[in-house]
């Protein structure tokens, strides 16, 4: 498999994607400085005992979350509390309002909630995790093979400090002692910096920043399996460099300057595999599709057959589907980050044996992802349900925010509510005021909607409330936003312009009338006009004569 890392660096953004045999796999984005991984003396606010959680003033906008769980290392020169205990345990001794803490940012603020931070503190470094206040050693689950697990495992024994905690990294396979040690001595090396400077300030503060993005990159992704890392900006080609020196010189001849003229990501077709990873359909190599559906927590993705017939039976059509699904699934999970409480709805299987099938598939695949996922089983429904660990916002959560028209929502009243909703605001408003006219500022499908065909429907309302009412398109108005305002009649006219029969217009078509599809549609200084004749001219600019002209409403006949 050929595995790339491209970095584009702008004055904005920085960006590293993740290509593996010419597909987008993983992109990272950071706009702004990353809080996970950074560590802080925090103050603790409150105490909250039937949450069993503490909020904790670290200095941002919003206080952290401490909850028990993450909490269980007292820092004051405390013993440490072992899990068994933890149930006996009370957040109240642990913690006192006021008390001063360090604490590890797990989790980003997201939405309207603040960081997650834990007091048990982490440092990744190139080869090992160090854990300064437990005392085990693990070994990363992708390292398979038992005799290298052993030897590592002794490895560690060996040079592990008393009283620490250790996880061998994926990367250190095959690599010998004198590395390794000089991996963890870096790490032992900044644990007591933070320690001194932990001591020496006051809280909130910021003690420990984690690495940029770049260099996190280098970190936790450049290994023996990258052909090459590609970066457009020489300053930070200079500087990854520099780093790889210390960390991993024999892959020195793998980091590469991109000079050319053309973005580095529209050259990898990086761009156009984002927008892509933005959309809620994805489809698959038979013609099936997702629909992937996210909110702040959780996520649903909907498996569907779309254009796919198959070629035997239904049953084998449905299988081939969400085994597609299933690996296409775990792609979409890892390249848009989505994390938290994840629901798949496979499309039906009889078979129990197909349902294995595919539950496989998806487990299978999902191990390529960095990022632990645990999946929970298969309903007789097909409905799978999984959690994906959640560290940072997801790539949509990134790089869109909510629309400010529909607040999220992605949809938008129709027309046709419009138009009643509209009409009934009108009369509403026509019961409270004592002027003779009513003035309608919407947009132009929803005035069109109310004018009805010939200005019929906009006539009959007249006639109801008793009130001339002018309709006037508002161009780049919302389709739920409008104006109403009522008035004497002369006020108004003042106001608008009004065309008059007999007058002769040049005008462009804009759009074919919804009702009539003989008619073209215009507008002139906001009032609507429709054009007998001109359905099939579009664009084109043509000459007519106003035949007809109301308050709302103009019909003009081509010359």
């Amino acid at each position: 498999m050929s595995k790339l890392i491209l970095v584009s660096v702008d004055l904005l953004e920085s960006r590293a994607a993740i290509v593996e045999d010419d597909a987008l796999a993983e992109i990272y984005v950071a706009r702004k400085e990353r809080r996970v991984g950074s560590i802080y003396k925090g103050r603790v606010v409150n105490v909250l005992p039937g949450m069993q959680a503490a909020f904790v003033d670290i200095g941002l906008e919003r206080n952290a979350f401490l909850c028990l769980d993450d909490a269980v290392f007292k820092l004051a020169h405390e013993e440490e509390v072992s899990p068994d205990e933890i149930k006996e345990v009370s957040i109240q001794d642990l913690l006192r309002t006021k008390q001063e803490i360090l604490v590890q940012v797990i989790k980003e603020p997201i939405g309207s909630k603040g960081a997650r931070v834990s007091s048990h503190i982490t440092l990744p470094g190139r080869y090992l995790v160090l854990l300064p206040q437990a005392s085990y050693i693990g070994v990363s689950r992708r390292i398979e093979q038992p005799v290298e697990r052993e030897r590592l495992k002794g490895l560690i024994e060996t040079i592990r400090p008393a009283g620490t905690g250790i996880i061998v990294r994926t990367v250190a396979e095959g690599k010998d002692k004198d590395v390794i040690s000089q991996d963890l001595s870096a790490m032992m090396k900044l644990w007591d910096r933070i320690q001194r400077l932990g001591s020496k300030v006051g809280a909130p503060a910021l003690i420990h920043q984690e690495l940029s993005l770049v260099f996190r990159v280098v970190r936790d992704v450049l290994s023996e399996d990258v052909d090459r890392m590609i970066l457009d900006s020489h300053t930070e080609y200079e500087r990854v460099l520099e780093l790889v020196d210390v960390i991993a010189p024999e892959l020195r001849s793998r980091i590469v300057l991109y000079e050319g003229k053309r973005p580095l990501f529209d050259l990898h077709g990086v761009e156009q595999e984002i927008e892509k990873a933005l959309k809620k359909r994805v489809w698959l190599p038979s013609g099936g599709y997702l629909i992937i559906e996210q909110t702040e927590a959780f996520a649903v993705i909907d498996v569907n057959t779309g254009r796919f017939v198959g070629s035997n039976n239904l049953p084998e059509t449905i299988l081939q589907t969400n085994l597609e699904a299933a690996s296409e699934i775990a792609k979409q999970l890892r390249l848009r980050d989505i994390g938290g409480i994840i629901t798949v709805d496979f499309i039906d299987m009889e078979e129990p044996e197909d349902r294995e099938k595919v539950l496989l598939r998806l487990q299978e695949a999902v191990k390529k992802d960095r990022t632990k996922s645990h999946i929970l089983g298969m309903s007789q429904l097909g409905l799978v349900e999984m959690t994906r660990k959640r560290v940072s916002k997801s790539l949509e959560g990134i790089l869109r925010e909510d629309c400010p028209y529909c607040g999220g929502r992605g949809r938008v009243l129709s027309l046709e509510t419009m138009t009643i909703k509209l009409e009934r605001e009108i009369r509403r408003l026509s019961l409270d005021s004592k002027g003779d006219a009513v003035l309608v500022m919407a947009n132009p499908q929803v005035l069109v909607q109310v004018a009805g065909w010939e200005g019929e429907r906009v006539e009959e309302l007249e006639q109801e409330i008793g009130k001339a009412i002018f309709l006037r398109v508002a161009e780049n108005q919302h389709v739920e936003r409008y104006q109403i305002t009522l008035d004497a009649l002369k006020r108004i006219e003042e106001k608008v312009h009004q065309l008059r029969s007999g007058e002769e217009i040049s005008v462009e078509i804009r759009e074919v009338h919804p009702i009539g599809i003989q008619s073209g549609l215009t507008r002139i200084e906001g009032q609507l006009v429709e054009v007998k004749g001109a359905g099939n001219m579009v664009g084109a600019r043509v000459k007519a004569v106003v035949v007809e002209a109301t308050h709302s409403y103009v019909i003009a006949e081509l010359l």
